[in-house]
């Protein structure tokens, strides 16, 4: 980690990665409506993809870069988008947030056998009960969409997983993400443009896709890729169990969705766990 009065600018850009990504991600889901899930992940990833490359060249690294991680780093990066715009289309992007952060949660903990570790766990389990109880309680009687705390799930997986890829592929610098985008979208685009078809071509759809391109994807990836060459991975943890704050503080502010009192106190708990996991590993 660097000296403590060198440390502003990679947390600030962790941070400011944090809220960027969380805003274009409610913002996509106002779009839903237009061209579905997997054409919002197009958008994103295909423009990104574009003026990253325009401005990053990736070509310069790919002849002294391992393909095994770029391509791991880039797979993971387009299944991760995927999945959690498929689980905001049932659940509110606050608790599809707070189930993903079990990713990397999961991954820590995993490779732990420290008995405080037992308490993040019962922490974590217990916070994801409470999503679909306080589901149960709010003003519509429902639960959450089975299918969409799936997807959730595995988007969850597939964040675990981009941690240790982003952290392999760091080395290479901003041409490793530009890299990254080309890979995820080689196949979300087809995908979209499958769902999609000529929407996507359509002149308002475009703006608005270029903006979350933007918010989602090129700004985070950028400033996370400068924060994680500087920060431990224990920081930069604590800094991600924000996420769900953040994420039901956009989605109140762009969606008007709600939580109820024991969905929120489940969010909580999950970032508690998040939070504790990372600060008691360093």
């Amino acid at each position: 980690m660097p000296h403590r009065r060198h440390a502003a600018a990679p947390i600030g850009a962790a941070l400011l990665g944090l809220v960027s990504v969380q805003t274009g991600a409610a913002i996509g889901k106002s779009l839903f409506p237009l061209v579905g899930s997997e054409g919002v992940a197009a958008l994103r990833l295909g423009f990104s993809a574009l003026l990253l490359g325009l401005a990053l060249r990736p070509w310069t690294i790919w002849g002294t870069a391992r393909w095994r991680d770029l391509l791991a780093y880039g797979v993971t990066m387009g299944l991760m988008n995927l999945l959690i715009y498929r689980a905001f289309a049932t659940l509110p992007v606050s608790i599809a947030v707070a189930i993903e952060v079990l990713g990397p949660l999961g991954a820590a903990l995993l490779a732990s056998r420290r008995p405080i570790d037992a308490v993040w766990v019962a922490l974590s389990l217990a916070g994801l009960a409470m999503l679909p109880l306080g589901a149960l309680h709010d003003g519509l009687h429902r639960g959450l969409d089975p299918l969409g705390v799936a997807f959730a799930l595995g988007a969850a997986v597939c964040w675990g997983i981009y941690i240790f890829a982003g952290a392999r592929v760091a080395p290479y610098g901003n041409q490793a993400v530009a890299s990254g985008m080309l890979i995820a979208a080689l196949f979300i685009v087809p995908l979209g443009a499958a769902q999609a078809g000529s929407l996507l071509l359509n002149p308002a759809v475009l703006v608005a896709g270029l903006g979350i391109a933007v918010l989602s994807s090129m700004l985070p990836y950028l400033l996370d890729m400068f924060a994680m060459r500087y920060l431990s991975a224990n920081v930069f943890g604590i800094l991600l169990s924000a996420s769900p704050a953040v994420s039901a503080i956009a989605g109140w502010l762009i969606l008007g969705e709600t939580l109820s009192t024991l969905q929120c106190a489940g969010t909580a708990a999950i970032m508690l766990a998040c939070a504790g996991s990372t600060w008691t590993r360093h």
